[in-house]
């Protein structure tokens, strides 16, 4: 049986990944001097601040350039940039599809968590109108490792006390598939089905999702 439900927040509840990628974009330039071409959006999908940073960094050939504080502080000022984006957010800008979820999810007993690698994601929430409807939001500084590590996830788990094992993860982005399967919870894809072709089910959009899609891939995979 089904008992939670574990939402990435990027991509899955809401959208913001162009602002990410405009305030990582700012950054790389200011900073390093260097211009990210937009397929490099990708790469910084589903990660971290920090291990974000360091991917930029790799990118720039710059790794041994700066000191670990120097690296944070760097993603502190970027996370400034983001956080003046995101003010702009309301419940318009919540994903086609996602508060009829919620709605039947709680009408049928299931918990619902947050697992997110952002910080924001309570700002986030309440923002959009939403941080009420979610059972917990799992922080990451509580974690060791960030997705494709299932270490967020496994938290999100425990913060609705259920075992994964009890649990769909939603997610838009390969890492954070992997960090589901991982985890032990059976994972749904939004996006393209070939690029997250490790999910157990892939849904173009976040309005192809509902509570019996999610309880039959759970039944289906343990069916299995």
């Amino acid at each position: 049986m089904m008992k939670g439900v574990l939402f990435d927040l990027d991509g899955v509840i809401t959208d913001t990944a162009k602002f990410h990628f405009a305030a990582w974009s700012r950054l790389a330039k200011e900073e390093l001097d260097v211009e990210l071409p937009s397929s490099f959006e990708t790469e910084l999908k589903g990660v971290s601040r920090i291990d974000s940073m360091n991917r930029i960094l790799k990118f720039a050939n710059k790794t041994n350039d700066f000191s670990d504080d120097e690296v944070g502080i760097m993603a502190a000022k970027k996370n400034g940039v983001y956080l003046k984006e995101i003010e702009k957010l309301t419940s318009k800008d919540i994903l086609p599809g996602i508060e009829n979820l919620l709605d039947s999810l709680a009408a049928n007993n299931v918990l619902l968590s947050v697992a997110s690698a952002s910080k924001n994601a309570p700002f986030i929430l309440k923002k959009l109108g939403l941080f009420d409807r979610f059972d917990a939001i799992a922080n990451p500084e509580n974690v060791s490792n960030g997705k494709p590590a299932p270490d967020i996830f496994i938290e999100a788990a425990k913060q609705i006390n259920v075992d994964p094992r009890e649990c769909v993860g939603l997610e838009d982005a390969v890492a954070g598939v992997e960090a589901i399967n991982a985890s032990g919870a059976v994972s749904i894809g939004i996006g393209d089905a070939q690029e997250l072709h490790e999910a157990d089910t892939v849904v173009p959009v976040t309005s192809d999702l509902s509570f019996m899609l999610l309880d039959q891939t759970f039944g289906e995979y343990y069916k299995r």
